[in-house]
């Protein structure tokens, strides 16, 4: 990777020209069909959005064009890794359009004694390195289903991904810097730029002793063993498993050790869930108090059969899906098949580490002709599980209710 340069990191992304079939800078819509759930699916809440190509990416589903929010289709979650090109995207400033790796460097600063200014080229070989495969979910993933509505990205199920993720420790890096002992803080700026004076630079932050103390915190450099995608944090991005997104800073280009908490706008005034146990208030309610919103709950998702499949009756079934968690690792899924009536355990497939999606499969053999309504429920290894009714809050976030799929057997 060291010898990439921009030019050749361009045309592999079939930036190079408009020809090259990866679309124009800026989602340019390339006939792609309009879908239902993506491709063929049934969801109301995707129906009549197009499919775009945008650079380093295959179709994905449109939500917004500037900046670019695309929802990667349901069945790219039919195996545990996510491919790279099929990778949502989501940024809340305009992105970088190109990275020129001969200037870009990664710059730690502040409460250090050995400020730095790493190349990528250093990343890669000044430093031990590592690799995790992990969730990277949308804080708002699921946000669309929410009832009553709220303001956001109404994003369906595809706001996440799984990959492997390889570079460096963060800890490392500030270890390498010398991070001195009153630092309270670390704040992460990317690439990205606000196209207004008033709008608030995308700037997040983690504390120093988390930072330190957790060997999964990454600058990854690599994604599924291949350079990050543009759109997805090239040349570098944050990796923190087990936590939402929005922490993942994308095309990562300053560090900044602190001595007092940090208190930009992403961090105090966005992104913030009830502080109550369940992140949740009643529907339509507003907290009295509110944190900063952190690690993932678990979830479960039915993939296969597509919502709205036709079945024969009395022939085996394979139910499929993905269910994940915040760390702790996902202890058993349960499936039912009777509205929650009744519950089965299904087989959980290749354990890829606890922050990875784990497969799971149940085998059905549906006994008559009918209407049914399939639903799957993970429980990870602390005893959390999946809420049966949806729980509420007024950013749309932490969505993990029990899912189900309506299936017709003739």
């Amino acid at each position: 990777m060291s010898s990439v340069n921009r030019r050749t990191f361009l045309r592999n992304l079939g930036m190079a020209s408009a020809s090259a079939g990866a679309g124009l800078w800026g989602g340019r819509f390339l006939g792609g069909p309009q879908l239902g759930w993506a491709a063929g699916e049934d969801n109301p809440l995707l129906a009549g959005r197009p499919l775009v190509r945008y650079p380093g990416k295959t179709d994905l589903i449109l939500l917004t064009s500037r900046p670019p929010q695309l929802e990667t289709p349901i069945k790219y979650f039919e195996t545990p890794i996510t491919p790279n090109d099929a990778f949502y995207v989501r940024y809340h400033i305009p992105p970088p359009r190109e990275v020129d790796l001969s200037t870009w460097r990664l710059k730690v600063a502040g409460h250090v004694e050995k400020p730095l200014e790493l190349s990528l080229d250093d990343l890669q070989t000044k430093f031990p390195r590592t690799s995790i495969v992990a969730v990277n979910q949308c804080s708002g993933n699921g946000r669309g289903f929410f009832s009553p509505r709220v303001f956001g990205g109404q994003w369906a199920n595809g706001a996440m991904g799984n990959a492997e993720w390889t570079g460096v420790r963060l800890r490392d890096i500030l270890s390498a810097a010398s991070i001195q002992p009153r630092a309270v803080d670390v704040s992460f700026n990317g690439l990205d730029q606000p196209p207004l004076p008033k709008v608030p630079d995308f700037v997040k932050s983690l504390s120093a002793s988390r930072i330190m103390e957790d060997p999964n915190i990454l600058v990854a450099f690599q994604m599924n063993g291949q350079p990050l995608p543009l759109l997805n944090g090239f040349p570098a991005r944050l990796i923190v498993p087990g936590w939402y997104a929005t922490y993942w800073v994308k095309n990562l280009s300053d560090i900044n050790v602190l001595d007092q908490p940090f208190d930009g706008f992403w961090m105090t005034k966005a992104y913030l869930i009830p502080d109550t146990p369940c992140g949740c208030v009643p529907p339509g309610g507003a907290p009295a108090h509110a944190i900063p919103i952190n690690r993932m709950d678990v979830r479960s998702l039915i993939i296969v059969p597509n919502p709205g499949a036709r079945l024969p009756a009395g022939k085996p079934t394979a139910i499929k899906g993905i269910a994940f968690d915040g760390g702790y690792g996902i202890q058993d899924v349960v499936v039912s098949t009777d509205n929650g009536h009744t519950w089965r355990s299904a087989q959980l497939g290749k354990d890829l580490g606890d922050y990875s999606f784990r497969e799971w499969s149940f085998q059905w053999n549906p006994p008559r002709s009918g209407n049914y309504s399939v639903m799957s429920r993970a429980t990870n290894r602390v005893g959390q599980s999946q809420p049966a009714d949806p729980l509420w809050n007024p950013g749309g976030y932490l969505r993990n209710v029990v899912e189900q799929v309506e299936l017709t057997v003739a």
